[in-house]
C-alpha cells in the first residue's frame, strides 16, 4: 500500500501539472466556472463517498445527509452572524431586504465553512456508533434511511425556510466574481481531499480499512479495533462532505430540502456512480470518474434535454456491464495482463 502511493517523481511532476492546470482553468474557460467549481466538489463527494463504501467496504446511500447538514450550517452561521435568520427567511417572498457587506459575506463564508466540517462531523459521530453495529444491507438501508429523514425533517422546520427553500447570502457587487472565489477554494478542498486519503490510505489505518473490507471477522480476530475505525472513517468523510456541501449550497445559491440539501435522489446516486464509474477502492478511481460523469452529465442536460435522467439510467447499465472495476480497474488490468510475459510451451 505505501509503495502503490508514494510520491515519486514522476507523480509529483503529475499533481503539479494537475494543479497548473486546476489555477489556469477557470481563467482560460471563464464561460464554464460554475461546471468546473461543480466538478471539483462532485471529486469530494465521490472520494468521501469511497474512503468507506470503497476501501472500507461498507456501502452507504446516505452520505449526503452530511452535504446537506453543511449547506444548512454553513447558511444559518452566514446569516445568523448578522442577522436573525427567522425572520431572513421569512422575509424571503419579499419585505425586509438584507444585506451583505464585503466584510460581512467573507467572514460568514469563513466561520461557515468550518462550521459545516465541525456540525457534519460531530453527526457522523453520534450516529456512526450506533449505524455502524449493523453490516451489508441492513447498513445501507439504513443509511438511506436517515437521508430520506433529514430531507423531510428540514422541510418541517420553518426556521430554516420549510419546504420554500432557503437562499443564501446575497454576495455584494464590491466582492466581483463570487464563482471564481468559489472555485479556488473548492480547488483547495479537492487538493486537500485527495492529499489527505492518499496520507491515510499509506498509513496503518488504511490498512485497517482494507482489512474490515476483505474479511471484518478476521480483523477482529487479529485484535483490530473495527469499530473505531469505521467511526473514524465516516466522520473524516462526513467533515469533507460537509464543507463540499457548504460550498456546492453558495455556488447554487438556493437550498432546497428535498432537491438540493438532502437530494438522494440526484447527489446521493451521483456519488456512487462516479466512484463506481472510476473504479471504486482506489484513490484515482473516483477522481477520474467525477471527471468523466461530469462531462457526460453536462452533455447529456445539453443535447438531451428531457431525457437526461433516462441517458444517466443507461450509463449506470453500461457502466456496471463493461466497467464492473470502473475505469481504471479496467485500463489497469489491460496493462497488467500486457506486461505479463507469455507462458512458454514445455
Amino acid at each position: 500500500m505505501p509503495d502503490a502511493l508514494a510520491l515519486t517523481p514522476t507523480r509529483l511532476i503529475l499533481i503539479a501539472a494537475f494543479l497548473l492546470c486546476g489555477v489556469i482553468a477557470p481563467l482560460v474557460a471563464p464561460a464554464y466556472q460554475t461546471q468546473l467549481t461543480e466538478l471539483l466538489l462532485f471529486i469530494v463527494f465521490a472520494l468521501a463517498w469511497d474512503l468507506v463504501g470503497g476501501q472500507m467496504g461498507y456501502n452507504s446511500f446516505g452520505n449526503v445527509l452530511f452535504v446537506g447538514v453543511g449547506m444548512y450550517v454553513c447558511a444559518i452561521v452566514q446569516v445568523g452572524l448578522f442577522y436573525n435568520v427567522g425572520l431572513y427567511t421569512e422575509a424571503r417572498g419579499g419585505g425586509t431586504e438584507f444585506i451583505f457587506d464585503e466584510s460581512q459575506f467573507l467572514i460568514g463564508l469563513a466561520v461557515g465553512l468550518p462550521g459545516a466540517a465541525l456540525v457534519s462531523a460531530l453527526i457522523a459521530w453520534l450516529l456512526g456508533s450506533l449505524v455502524l453495529t449493523m453490516r451489508g444491507h441492513y447498513f445501507a438501508i439504513c443509511t438511506l434511511g436517515l437521508g430520506i429523514a433529514a430531507g423531510q425533517v428540514a422541510a418541517g422546520i420553518p426556521w430554516i425556510g420549510a419546504g420554500s427553500g432557503m437562499l443564501t447570502p446575497n454576495p455584494p457587487d464590491s466582492l466581483g466574481d463570487v464563482v471564481l472565489l468559489l472555485y479556488y477554494l473548492s480547488l483547495g478542498l479537492a487538493v486537500t481531499c485527495a492529499l489527505t486519503f492518499a496520507w491515510l490510505l499509506s498509513t496503518r489505518f488504511g490498512l485497517a480499512l482494507n482489512a474490515i473490507r476483505d474479511d471484518e471477522d478476521k480483523a477482529e480476530a487479529m485484535g483490530l479495533n473495527t469499530h473505531a475505525a469505521k467511526v473514524t472513517a465516516w466522520v473524516i468523510a462526513a467533515a469533507f462532505l460537509g464543507v463540499a456541501g457548504a460550498l456546492y449550497g453558495n455556488l447554487v445559491r438556493f437550498i432546497d430540502p428535498i432537491n438540493t440539501a438532502f437530494a438522494g435522489a440526484t447527489i446521493g446516486v451521483w456519488m456512487i456512480l462516479m466512484a463506481l464509474l472510476g473504479g471504486r477502492g482506489t484513490l484515482l478511481g473516483p477522481i477520474v470518474g467525477a471527471i468523466v460523469f461530469q462531462v457526460t452529465k453536462e452533455l447529456f442536460w445539453t443535447y438531451m434535454l428531457g431525457w437526461q435522467r433516462v441517458a444517466l439510467g443507461v450509463l449506470i447499465i453500461l457502466v456496471a456491464v463493461f466497467f464492473p472495476y470502473g475505469i481504471v480497474g479496467f485500463f489497469r488490468d489491460r496493462f497488467k495482463d500486457k506486461g505479463r510475459p507469455a507462458e512458454q510451451a514445455p
